[in-house]
């Protein structure tokens, strides 16, 4: 089971969407038959199988073994991973959007979807992924947020100019600040 599963296909976006599949894949975090998950949920097997069905085809849920019960054989079933994320591409962009200014709301909508994907497609069966989270609350004056911002922009442009060579191994540097909620 991997930790993460990005979606990028409606078809997976669609499978998963239906409130009567989450609960279905909430009870496939172990290895179920479908027999099983019903008696959890108190439905019929055959209206769990359908929406396991939808779940395998859609690449969500993995049958991990069969047996034989009372001489059929009967799937268990996992699902493919502890987390599901949908790229926001699934949407898509819905009209122009304007000159990307790094001062923008539109800009850093852009830079977390741009993560959201690199992160979704980085290797985690390698042995060590060197990465580094910070996060953070400043509170600064309306009249010294320039100032701010202009020192924030300066001291990430310093970092690139000292470690921007070609040489070593490459790593992405993406720093969000914006409001928080009750300053709007």
């Amino acid at each position: 089971m991997r930790d993460v599963l990005y979606l990028e296909e409606i078809e997976q976006a669609e499978a998963l969407l239906k409130p009567q599949r989450i609960e279905v894949l909430r009870q496939l975090a172990e290895p179920r038959s479908c027999t099983e998950v019903a008696a959890l949920l108190g439905q019929t097997s055959q209206r769990v199988y359908y929406h396991v069905k939808r779940l395998v085809d859609a690449g969500l849920v993995d049958q991990v073994s069969e047996r034989k019960v009372r001489g059929i054989h009967e799937g268990v079933y996992q699902a493919s991973a502890r987390a599901y994320w949908m790229s926001p591409r699934l949407v898509g962009r819905l009209g122009l959007r304007k000159a990307q200014d790094e001062m923008s709301l539109g800009y850093l909508l852009d830079l977390m979807e741009e993560v959201q994907a690199d992160i979704a497609a980085l290797d985690r069966t390698a042995p060590e992924l060197p990465s580094v989270g910070v996060s953070g609350e400043i509170h600064v004056s309306p009249e010294r947020r320039q100032e701010f911002l202009s020192e924030l922009q300066s001291v990430l442009q310093d970092l690139f100019t000292r470690y921007g060579g070609a040489e070593g191994d490459a790593f992405k540097l993406a720093v969000a600040c914006y409001p928080k909620g009750e300053n709007r």
